[in-house]
Order: structure tokens, then C-alpha cells, then sequence
């Protein structure tokens, strides 16, 4: 009996402990499950499958239009300057456009134009390359225009409707879904510049393996199946994320969140203070004096008409002029929101950051090949960057948590700073280019001797390949390129530095300040998301995407103006002081707005309004 009873009780313990393991597995289940279709993880599947795409289509495109063109970069200049001058002109109107509509008829409009323009223009590239000769031979060659001319117009198309989709979903969604979470938003933010950092390698490297061991036809059929699937698979998803969480359905249109308002109350008082030290700034002065601009000439004011009668005298107008003399007020309007944000210097500062050559772009890796760094090499220092670009996503998250979002700038700014310092150093280091009597051989053009030396200084003309996309630099280096990805061909420059203490300077400079870059970038960013007002955030964040691109096209000029790799250095020194000047307006930002945040706790931190969160 005594044995019979212990077997039981052993029975028992064990049926009891069963059941625990059963009941604990259950729950993990039920809790992946529950996050898998939560709509956290529906919004980071979703931008992951559109940040994917658009790395493919941005390096498969550059690589197109060199092709269509018989290796000539003119196409690939005008689909440049297409791009950022649309970003430039539309931007406040595709702002103002996502805060009139719905968010779902926004998100959907904004992903089904971006892949039917991409799918569109796959298919036109296809036939162009299948049928080449017949096409160059219609119309005298101008129907081979007319194709590169829709390419280019339904390549920009889609990049207009990518940053509209961008703002959307990072910049307005991920808000209201962490409610007043601030840490769930810092970590949203962060999470999804990791995934662009990833698949800014991987993207650009599967599609360029299906273009060199299949074809050009074969790649633009690849990138047109991706959009297909990545349309339907993130329309489901940002649909039932949409469902998921309410608040995405109420949409002031007027007046602004409480949580805006009291920011916005809590920094009015010092905001004249501030534009009176930083209005003797040439780029603000610009600003200034646009948006302070009319719209329409002002009358006299004995001679003003009544707000009922300039309404009569616009209605009377032409409809197409009607419409012109909206958008144009749109914009104007656009520019003010921006201009009066109490966040406007940080936004500012940001966009500085877009004019220097101190980054992986086609300048730099192109300058890196000239001076003898294999393609090897190359890409283990863009992994490298990439790397570095994670570290600084996990500091701003530490720094944010304890210290706030304020002193995680200063620091941020700081590290940024201090390791482009490196980069100074490179310039005068052994082993450097560096020599502004370059300037002088460029102006003599009548001495022959000036003439000679110049050529010898010059970089080395290889001859074109096949499949190859290169900077628009005067020497053209045999390299393919992208904005962030590079494809080296196997020929290799004769000449090699005496040194390579410069180039590792600069490169150590490049990759370590991009910790801090990324850290800075994502403390704007939610400063931009906690303190533009609701009702405003797609119209101000459409003239912060504006100003980017513009200082970005500044850089380029820069470029023009001083191509040869003996100057380089001056533009080195030149991206510092714009570099410096963007984190300056940071510092007055943080110092005249006093933004006083305390130690945050993770235990302490306000929950989401929304609880599928």
C-alpha cells in the first residue's frame, strides 16, 4: 500500500509538471503568435519589403540608363536631377496631401503608384532592351527618346510616391501606433533604421547577381515580380494594421494634439530669441525672406480689397491658373509650418548633414578607387560602415533612455564631429593629393607646360565595359557604382600612393562618425515626430524631405566645381564647416529651448493608448 501510494504521488508530480511544460509552451506560442500579428511587426515587415525594393530599383536603374544610353552617364544625370528637383518642388504639396486624406487612402495610393510606376517602367525596359535596334530605327530615332523619357518620368513618379509612403508610415503611423511611448517609439525608429542599414547591402547585391549572370531583361523581370508580390503582401499588411489600431482612423484636421500644443505653448516664449542669432545665416535669411514673401503683390492699404473679393477675383481666373495659384499657396504655407515648427533648427541642422562628401556615396568610394583601394577592400569597409551604422542605433537607444533626447544630440553631435576630425587629418597625412595649385593649372589653359602638368596630375581614362554605372566624374574610373553600393570592375589604376596613412584616416574617420551620425539622425527625427502638431506632420515633414535634397544637390555641385582628386581635400574641409554649421544650429536648438528631460525608467514609462500594442 505504502508503495502504491508513493507511485501515485510520483504519477501525480509528474502529470503536474506535464502539464506546467505544456501550459508554459503554450504561452510562448500564443505570445509569438500574438506579436507576429501584432502591428508592430506588421509595420517592420512592411517597411522591410519597401526599403528592399527601392535598393534593388535605385542601384538596378542607375545601372539601366547607363546601358540605354551606349554608356553615356547623360541619362543617368537627368534621372539626378529629375529626382531631386520633384522632391524639391513637391514636397510641401505631398506633405499637405497626406494630411488632407485618410491615412489608409494615403498609405494604399501612395504603395499602389510607387509599384504600377516601377512595374511600368520595368516593362518599358524590357521591350527597349529586347527590341533595340527596331526601336532606335522608328521616327528617325526619336521613339527611342520618347522610352527614355517615359522611363524617366515613371522612375520619378515612384520615387515621389516612395518618400510619400516614407512619410507616411515612419514619420506619422509609428507615432500614433506607441501613442505616448516614447521609449516603444525610439525603439520603432531604431528598429527600422537597422533594417535599412541590412538591406542596404543585400538588396543592391542579389539584383546585381541576377544582372551579371542573367541579363538586363532578366533583372527587370526580377525587380517587376518583387513589386508585384511586395504590392499585395504590404497592402494586406498595412491593412489589417490599420484595423488593429483605431487612432490611425481619427485624423484632426485643424487642431493640433494636446501633447503638440503644450510642447508648442512650453517653447513659443523663447522662439524670437533664437531666430534673432541664427538670422544672419545666408541659408536662413533665404528662408526667411521666402516665406515671409506674399503670394500676390499687396495693395496699398487704403486700396485692400476684402477676403470675399480676392476670393471672387481668384475664382474668375482660368482653371488651370487657379490650380497653379493653389499649389503655390500650398508651398508658401508649407515653408511657414516649417519655418514657425519650434523643432525648425533641428530640422535644419539635419539637412545640413547632406551637404559633404564624407560618406559612402559614389564621390567617396570613386575618390578610394583612385587612390588604390581594391574592390575587396571596398566592400569590407562598406560592411564596416554598415556595422558602425547599427552601433549608432544602439547607442541612441542607451543614451535616450538614461539622459533624453536632448543630451543624446549634444553627444551624438559631439562623436560625429570629433571622428570626421580624422578626416581633416587625411587631407595633410602622408600619402595625400591634396594640392590647391591644381586651381592654378585650371585657370592658366593658355600655358603649355600648365597644360602638361595637369595631364600628368590627372587620373588615368579606362574604356568603357559592359554593364558598368559610374560616378559623374570628369575622369570616369572604371567603377560601378550606386549611392551606396559599389561594383569594381577588374582594372586597377597603375598609379598608387607613396602612402596609405591618408586614405586610412579618411576612411577611419568615415566609418566610425557614422556611430554617431545614425545616433543624431534618429534624435532629430523623433524630436521631429514628438513636437510638429498632428495635423501638420506630413506637410512639414515634406519640406524637411525638400531641404534634404537640397543641400544634397549643393554637395554635388561642390563636386562639379572642384572634380580632380588633388582637390578633394578642399572638399573635405568644406563638408566639416557644413557638417559643423548643421550641429551648431543643434546646440542653439537644445540650449534656447531648455528641453529639460529627466531619467526615464523602463518600468516607468507611460503605457500606449492603444493596448494591441
Amino acid at each position: 500500500m505504502v508503495e502504491d501510494s508513493e507511485d501515485l504521488k510520483d504519477s501525480g508530480s509528474q502529470r503536474i509538471w506535464t502539464e506546467t511544460s505544456i501550459r508554459r509552451e503554450n504561452r510562448f506560442i500564443d505570445a509569438v503568435l500574438s506579436y507576429l500579428m501584432g502591428p508592430r511587426f506588421l509595420v517592420y515587415a512592411s517597411c522591410a519589403l519597401s526599403i528592399w525594393g527601392d535598393r534593388m530599383w535605385h542601384f538596378a536603374m542607375s545601372v539601366f540608363l547607363i546601358e540605354l544610353y551606349g554608356h553615356n552617364l547623360l541619362l543617368t544625370a537627368v534621372f539626378g536631377l529629375m529626382v531631386a528637383g520633384s522632391v524639391l518642388v513637391f514636397g510641401a504639396l505631398i506633405g499637405d496631401w497626406i494630411d488632407r486624406k485618410p491615412r489608409n487612402k494615403v498609405a494604399h495610393a501612395s504603395l499602389f503608384i510607387q509599384n504600377s510606376s516601377v512595374t511600368g517602367c520595368c516593362v518599358v525596359l524590357m521591350l527597349v532592351f529586347s527590341y533595340k535596334t527596331e526601336i532606335e530605327q522608328m521616327w528617325h530615332g526619336w521613339f527611342s527618346v520618347f522610352c527614355y523619357a517615359v522611363v524617366i518620368i515613371l522612375a520619378d513618379l515612384a520615387n515621389l510616391a516612395s518618400t510619400a509612403l516614407t512619410i507616411t508610415i515612419q514619420k506619422d503611423w509609428i507615432v500614433v501606433i506607441t501613442g505616448d511611448n516614447r521609449g516603444q517609439l525610439a525603439g520603432m525608429n531604431a528598429a527600422i533604421r537597422r533594417m535599412d542599414q541590412v538591406i542596404n547591402i543585400f538588396a543592391p547585391l542579389s539584383v546585381g547577381q541576377v544582372m551579371t549572370w542573367a541579363s538586363n531583361v532578366i533583372g527587370c523581370g526580377f525587380i517587376l515580380g518583387w513589386n508585384l508580390i511586395s504590392l499585395l503582401v504590404e497592402f494586406i499588411f498595412l491593412s489589417r494594421v490599420y484595423q488593429l489600431v483605431p487612432p490611425l482612423a481619427v485624423k484632426p484636421q485643424q487642431n493640433a494634439g494636446e501633447y503638440a500644443i503644450e510642447r508648442q505653448m512650453e517653447l513659443t516664449d523663447v522662439q524670437g530669441s533664437c531666430f534673432e542669432q541664427i538670422r544672419d545665416l545666408p541659408i536662413c535669411s533665404a528662408v526667411v525672406e521666402f516665406i515671409n514673401k506674399p503670394g500676390i503683390p499687396e495693395a496699398p492699404t487704403e486700396q485692400k480689397s476684402s477676403p470675399e473679393m480676392q476670393r471672387k477675383s481668384i475664382t474668375k481666373l482660368p482653371l488651370c491658373f487657379r490650380k497653379m495659384h493653389r499649389m503655390l499657396c500650398t508651398c508658401r504655407d508649407g515653408w511657414k509650418a516649417y519655418y514657425r515648427q519650434s523643432v525648425f533648427l533641428a530640422g535644419l541642422g539635419l539637412a545640413f548633414l547632406y551637404t559633404t562628401v564624407l560618406g559612402f556615396d559614389c564621390i567617396t568610394t570613386g575618390y578610394a578607387y583612385t587612390q588604390g583601394i581594391s574592390g575587396s577592400l571596398l566592400s569590407i569597409l562598406m560592411a564596416l560602415s554598415a556595422f558602425s551604422g547599427l552601433m549608432g542605433t544602439i547607442l541612441f537607444t542607451k543614451l535616450r533612455k538614461h539622459y533624453g533626447l536632448a543630451v543624446t544630440g549634444v553627444v551624438s553631435s559631439l562623436l560625429h564631429v570629433s571622428c570626421l576630425m580624422l578626416c581633416v587629418f587625411s587631407v595633410f597625412a602622408s600619402g595625400s593629393p591634396f594640392d590647391l595649385g591644381i586651381f592654378s593649372l585650371l585657370t592658366s589653359k593658355n600655358s603649355s607646360l600648365n597644360h602638361e602638368t595637369l595631364q600628368k596630375n590627372q587620373l588615368h581614362i579606362y574604356p568603357f565595359q559592359r554593364n558598368i554605372n559610374q560616378p559623374i566624374l570628369p575622369d570616369r574610373s572604371s567603377i560601378h557604382w550606386t549611392n551606396n553600393t559599389v561594383l569594381l570592375d577588374s582594372v586597377h589604376g597603375d598609379n598608387h600612393p607613396e602612402s596609405y596613412i591618408s586614405i586610412i584616416l579618411l576612411f577611419s574617420g568615415v566609418i566610425l562618425a557614422r556611430i554617431g551620425l545614425w545616433s543624431f539622425d534618429l534624435t532629430v527625427t523623433q524630436l521631429l515626430q514628438e513636437n510638429i502638431p498632428e495635423s501638420e506632420r506630413g506637410i512639414v515633414n515634406g519640406v524637411q524631405s525638400s531641404m534634404n535634397y537640397l543641400m544634397d544637390l549643393v554637395h554635388f555641385i561642390m563636386v562639379i566645381l572642384a572634380p580632380q582628386p588633388q582637390q578633394f581635400g578642399l572638399l573635405v574641409i568644406i563638408s566639416l564647416l557644413f557638417v559643423i554649421t548643421g550641429h551648431v544650429m543643434y546646440f542653439i536648438y537644445a540650449k534656447k529651448y531648455k528641453i529639460k528631460e529627466t531619467v526615464i525608467p523602463t518600468n516607468s514609462e507611460r503605457k500606449p493608448q492603444n493596448p494591441s500594442v
